[in-house]
């Protein structure tokens, strides 16, 4: 059984389910986001409304995941192709993130090698001449050394004969 009010609510939910078809439809061609929050409010009813019907929510879902029609010859943006777009900038980001560093890196270093060298606390630059030097003038310490040994053993074989010659002339005498 009908009554008025039963037909008023009826014709009221009706009105809602349209203006809330036509936001999603001009949402979905004006590329706005396809939200129920949005959506409801452009329709002007509550958000609980789209949660009752759930089949405007499901054309809501719908047309969110749909291209929306290329306008002009334009490309078509989706909600893939700007997720897409956005893990490549991240991507992209990541990248170059990486590259400063690595160039921040190698800066530091030749700015450091730099101020080691002017500051006169680092190698000098000609370390192989001086390893070289270094070398020969080890080879003269054994050089030297040995010589000095060889002297100190004739040295000590002249003490020795001289003590045997002073004590043979004790003796005589």
């Amino acid at each position: 059984m009908t009554t008025p009010r039963n037909d008023g609510r009826q014709a009221d939910t009706e009105r809602r389910r349209s203006r809330v078809q036509s936001a999603i439809t001009a949402a979905h061609h004006d590329g706005t986001p396809l939200t129920a929050s949005a959506i409801a409010r452009a329709a002007r009813v509550d958000r609980t409304f789209l949660y009752r019907h759930r089949d405007l929510l499901d054309v809501l879902h719908t047309a969110a995941h749909e291209p929306a029609k290329a306008t002009a010859g334009g490309p078509t943006v989706t909600r893939a192709s700007l997720q897409t777009d956005l893990a490549n900038a991240a991507a992209r980001s990541a990248r170059l993130a990486a590259r400063v560093q690595q160039l921040e890196e190698r800066l530091s270093r030749a700015l450091g090698e730099e101020v080691w060298r002017t500051s006169g606390l680092g190698a000098p630059a000609d370390v192989a001449e001086l390893n070289s030097r270094l070398t020969q003038i080890e080879q003269r310490n054994v050089e030297l050394t040995r010589a000095l040994e060889e002297r100190q053993a004739e040295l000590d074989a002249a003490r020795a004969a001289n003590r045997d010659l002073t004590r043979a002339l004790n003796q005589r005498g």
